[in-house]
């Protein structure tokens, strides 16, 4: 069973996957192994610096700055990186079921519904906060300024979007809130298997 986690950026997805990841449930966080990939396939890398220049890398690693300036506020360039990367993604995902032993899968990917990857799950769960929360997780967080946080936060569905698609919503503001209602979900999802 695959199980697909999504939220917009500062809502704490990592957050909820580590509750998740307690009870023993395999974790595949899309992002992490997107950038994995971008850094280690010869094609990947081959293809982005053909669409994007050779600024892309920096001494054969990826140049995440450069490139997000590039996409972020493009959507057609947006669109054009998405076209390399995901497919190597879904393929890598395949392999990485085929070896787990957990009751369920995670699937974690801010982007699930827009890369059309929900299709591959049997439930979906959007986990949300409140904007001005996001924005001052992300701030903290990460290098970045308020633009650039709205920018990317401009290319994601709404949550109202998301929370439409799914079975399961976590209102992520209270950790021990958010801890029950994982608790609860991952009892109910085990009831499904």
């Amino acid at each position: 069973m695959i199980v697909g986690i999504t939220g917009g950026i500062g809502s704490g997805k990592t957050t909820v996957l580590k509750m998740f990841q307690k009870f023993g449930i395999d974790c595949y966080i899309a992002d992490v192994e997107a950038k994995f990939i971008m850094n280690s396939s010869v094609i990947v890398k081959t293809k982005i610096i053909a669409s994007f220049g050779e600024e892309s890398y920096i001494d054969g690693a990826l140049n995440r700055r450069y490139l997000a300036s590039q996409v972020f506020a493009n959507e057609k360039k947006l669109e054009l990186l998405n076209s390399i990367v995901h497919p190597e993604v879904a393929k890598h995902f395949d392999e990485f079921v085929k070896h787990s032993n957990s009751e369920y899968i995670i699937y974690e990917s801010a982007i699930l519904f827009e890369s059309k990857t929900f299709k591959k799950c049997d439930f979906i769960i959007t986990v949300t906060a409140p904007i001005d929360i996001r924005i001052e997780r992300i701030l903290k967080r990460d290098n970045t300024t308020k633009i650039d946080v709205l920018n990317r936060m401009k290319n994601q569905i709404s949550d109202e979007k998301k929370i439409e698609k799914s079975d399961f919503v976590i209102q992520n503001i209270d950790l021990i809130e958010t801890e029950k209602n994982v608790e609860e979900i991952h009892t109910k999802l085990l009831s499904f298997l």
